[in-house]
């Protein structure tokens, strides 16, 4: 049976900035406790202000790993000025550019968490390039294009270990869906298609995928 997160986890969740709705929110975190277990870092690509963050940082302090998360904290393409998902509380004023990066500070304060991330400042193809080691866990929830999105797959899938977990965020299989979902969508039939990876769980837009076989 997962374990749930405790009342003042979810808390913070539903009281930090983002999209996450709480169902899909619990789901992550179930995985991520899951994937836990293998003693590996969990990677997350995408932070935005911190809200699914604070779920993979529960999940980590528990098993004692690391939390990783990636992000050049200046948006994605739907949350840039004139766009939907705009936040105009998350631009900088100085610059003239959003930076999410004091606000999710911030998140991770309030819920007790800074000690248990390992943030990274950057983009995520750059990032993936320099990393060395296995993950046992990475959520794809960056950019929504599909240079974004298979930036984000080809880059880090290959750091799954055997038996870890690969979870993809707003997958959405309508074309009406474009912004928001089509990209994730086609990573996702690519990771099923590669015969590297079995779905185990899928709740709403977020699909989770197990390590099962080599490639990407």
């Amino acid at each position: 049976m997962a374990i749930a997160p405790e009342p003042e986890i979810v808390a913070a969740f539903e009281a930090a900035k983002g999209f996450m709705p709480k169902g899909e929110g619990l789901a992550l975190y179930a995985a991520a406790t899951e994937a836990a277990t293998l003693g590996l870092p969990l990677l997350e690509v995408g932070t935005y202000c911190g809200r699914s963050t604070i779920l993979l940082a529960d999940a980590a302090r528990r098993a004692g790993v690391s939390a990783i998360t990636v992000d050049h904290h200046r948006g994605s393409e739907e949350q840039q000025p004139g766009w939907e998902y705009h936040d105009p509380e998350t631009v900088d004023p100085e610059v003239g550019r959003m930076d999410t990066l004091p606000t999710f500070r911030r998140t991770l304060h309030a819920a007790g968490l800074e000690d248990h991330v390992i943030a990274i400042v950057g983009r995520s193809p750059q990032v993936a390039k320099a990393w060395g080691g296995p993950l046992g866990f990475v959520f794809i929830d960056g950019g929504h294009t599909d240079e974004h999105a298979t930036g984000d797959y080809e880059g880090w899938a290959p750091h799954l270990a055997d038996g870890g977990l690969l979870v993809i965020h707003d997958v959405f299989p309508d074309p009406v869906d474009i912004m928001t979902g089509q990209a994730p969508y086609r990573v996702y039939l690519r990771a099923l298609e590669s015969g590297a990876f079995t779905e185990v769980a899928a709740v709403d837009s977020l699909r989770v995928l197990r390590r099962t076989g080599a490639g990407t």
